[in-house]
């Protein structure tokens, strides 16, 4: 006890001294647009993109000076977004547009538009085939990009009002989010057809994968819950 008690006042002294407050903690607050929304990285060119849903635009961050050093416009409402840090092109789903913005990184420019379903969303990327992913959330469908030359290869139908998407690179299989009923659609990327259903907690909205353990994890934003799924067996 009286190890444990001069340990507390060696921390309580430290803190006298050295007060911890909430701009030591605050490592940066970065002034971007108006009601960001998504954010991409990419770790090659340590470079952060903001999608700011108020202002049409997407701000670039320098991720080691954590300054703006450009805002690209893109269109109506910016939401969902993704990078492809093989090719350095960021995407970027503007859902009252129907379409996606496609982003040269190396420029900051818009060096194409991709019409999609309604209401795009969500946007995943498959580094290992190039080819990008983008939820429709009227359409109930899921967008297949072809990277390379920015056109649509397939419309893959999934379950109703697909929002969260995320893909495994090392099998190809992307996983959709169905915010209303319950469900997650697994699309063989190969094929771009629907595999499996995967019946999840109440209106799933977020999707990620641990790609080294075939985990996928699901968002269940109205019961609280998390999903794990087991990729080898598509079993919660």
């Amino acid at each position: 006890m009286k190890i444990r008690n001069l340990v507390y006042l060696s921390i309580f002294a430290l803190y006298s001294l050295y007060p911890i407050t909430s701009e030591a903690l605050e490592m940066s607050s970065v002034t971007v647009g108006a009601n960001p929304w998504a954010i991409g990285i990419n770790p090659n060119t340590n470079t952060v993109y903001v999608t700011n849903n108020g202002n049409d635009t997407v701000s670039v961050v320098d991720g080691s000076t954590n300054t703006v050093f450009s805002n690209v416009t893109v269109g109506a409402y910016p939401s969902g977004l993704a990078v492809n840090p093989e090719t350095n092109t960021i995407y970027v789903a503007r859902f009252p547009s129907s379409a996606v913005s496609v982003i040269n990184g190396s420029t900051n420019a818009v060096t194409a538009t991709v019409s999609v379903g309604k209401f795009p969303s969500g946007v995943a990327v498959n580094t290992e085939t190039n080819t990008i992913y983008v939820t429709n959330s009227i359409s109930n469908t899921v967008s297949v990009i072809n990277g390379q030359t920015n056109t649509i290869s397939a419309n893959v139908t999934v379950g109703s009002h697909p929002a969260g998407i995320a893909v495994n690179p090392l099998n190809s299989r992307v996983y959709v989010a169905n915010n209303v009923g319950g469900t997650i659609s697994i699309i063989d990327g190969s094929t771009n057809t629907v595999s499996a259903n995967v019946t999840v907690g109440a209106n799933p909205a977020g999707v990620a994968i641990n790609k080294v353990t075939d985990t996928i994890y699901v968002s269940n934003s109205s019961d609280g819950t998390l999903s794990v799924i087991n990729g080898s067996t598509n079993a919660v």
